[in-house]
């Protein structure tokens, strides 16, 4: 399916009226997938008043606030992609603490962070509560192929050039995990909505058939 183009403002708009107007009286659990120079935690908190304004209440959350302490995370360097790919991520916690409960049947009682890994030390933050009718705007990176109980997922994506331009010189080191998710989660291709995000003033969007 080929891409058409939209502005970032309409992009927006755009995914403000597609997840408002998901079928269901249950809790909507949305995930904004990117490596970090496409931004995927801006393009979540943008929605969050788009979607307010619709009558949908709203939780944030961010899954580099789920990752493991360092002692697993770290255990094979702080350099190692596959280690990145593979170990990084928390995705039980994520499913049992965020995911889970806001799935049918579930309490709605979400805990909003878990670990905090610039001080490897837990938050020991309050549960939030989200009514029937509201959404969860998740954001990360590599959250798809994980089996992650999601309701709508949202995938930026990077050329491989565009990866590595943008990508942080301390942070090159992740590209062969970038790559190995392209190959194994393929993630261009199961998201339910893919942003093609080369140029970020030009965006290229492609909806699959949700």
């Amino acid at each position: 399916m080929r891409a058409r183009p939209i502005s970032p403002e309409a992009l927006v708009e755009e995914l403000a009226e597609r997840i408002a107007g998901l079928p269901g009286g249950g809790r909507v659990r949305v995930a904004f997938d990117g490596a970090p120079p496409t931004r995927p935690g801006r393009l979540a908190d943008e929605l969050v008043a788009p979607l307010r304004l619709r009558g949908r209440p709203v939780v944030r959350v961010s899954a580099a606030d789920f990752l493991r302490p360092a002692s697993l995370r770290l255990e094979y360097g702080r350099t190692d992609p596959d280690a990145f790919y593979d170990d990084w991520l928390d995705s039980g916690a994520l499913a049992r603490e965020v995911l889970e409960p806001l799935g049918p049947g579930g309490s709605g009682r979400v805990l909003p962070a878990l670990w905090d890994s610039r001080t490897d030390r837990a938050y020991r933050l309050p549960y939030e509560s989200l009514p029937e009718g509201g959404v969860l705007l998740l954001d990360g990176t590599l959250l798809l192929g994980r089996g992650l109980p999601f309701d709508l997922s949202v995938h930026l994506w990077l050329s491989e050039a565009a990866l590595a331009r943008g990508s942080h010189e301390d942070e090159r080191w992740r590209l062969p995990a970038y790559a190995r998710y392209e190959r194994e989660a393929r993630p261009g291709e199961n998201a339910d909505i893919v942003v093609r995000a080369d140029h970020p003033n030009r965006l290229g969007l492609q909806i699959g058939q949700t």
